[in-house]
């Protein structure tokens, strides 16, 4: 299976994000933001970091690149895109997914692991994943989802909600909504299920001598379904 990360000026899990694609399975490519065509493969992704630096609003400077023309045909064709952190931003400024992400509600940045309960299956992501749970690392400053009330209306009629934000048990208790994204929100589909975003880094959870293991089902568990 192939794969392609986007590096931007300010992308700092590029490198790690290949590290993990590779390990489960992937022949993957970095592709730089300036580049004007995608390799032929069976993903995309946009990674986290700070790209350009965060200037203006997340993501916003980074949704313009070269690249990213190639990357929303590749997802209106029914490609797989999927977008960590920042480039979870970057997926909201080019209209991939809806809604916003904005200041965390404390205004802090945070870095610490948190457990996201998977809402959905029925998608090539999380299909035939064995648990509900997963225990991953969030590291942000403007992770606090926001949608106005038609379209969490619409986003939940159409079961666009990947995770929420919850306990280790599952449950979505306030307490456990890190950054006040609306209803725990931690990562949305499209309609199509085949664009992803997400808060929530699977690549820092691969290895459990340093970190954690469930980034690994996670992975695991893509290249299955992609094949």
């Amino acid at each position: 299976m192939k794969s392609s990360v986007i590096t931007f000026p300010g992308s700092n899990c590029d490198r790690d994000m290949d590290v993990a694609l590779k390990k489960f399975g992937f022949n993957n490519q970095m592709v730089w933001h300036n580049d004007n065509e995608l390799p032929k493969g069976d993903l995309v992704i946009l990674p986290g970091g700070f790209s350009y630096g965060d200037y203006l609003r997340c993501g916003s400077v980074a949704s313009k690149s070269k690249i990213m023309k190639s990357v929303i045909d590749f997802a209106n064709s029914g490609g797989l895109v999927m977008g960590i952190c920042n480039g979870f931003q970057i997926l909201v400024e080019t209209g991939l997914v809806p809604g916003v992400l904005l200041r965390n509600k404390y205004l802090e940045f945070i870095c610490k692991n948190v457990f996201v309960k998977i809402d959905n299956k029925d998608n090539p992501y999380f299909k035939n994943l064995d648990k509900e749970v997963l225990e991953l690392h969030i590291a942000h400053n403007e992770g606090n989802y926001f949608c106005t009330n038609d379209q969490l209306k619409e986003i939940e009629d159409n079961n666009q909600i990947a995770i929420y934000y919850s306990n280790e048990k599952g449950q979505t208790y306030e307490k456990d909504n890190p950054n006040g994204s609306t209803k725990n929100i931690a990562g949305i589909f499209n309609k199509r299920k085949n664009v992803l975003g997400m808060m929530p880094h699977p690549e820092r959870m691969i290895d459990k001598y340093l970190s954690g293991e469930d980034g690994s089902l996670f992975f695991k568990n893509l290249i299955k379904n992609i094949k």
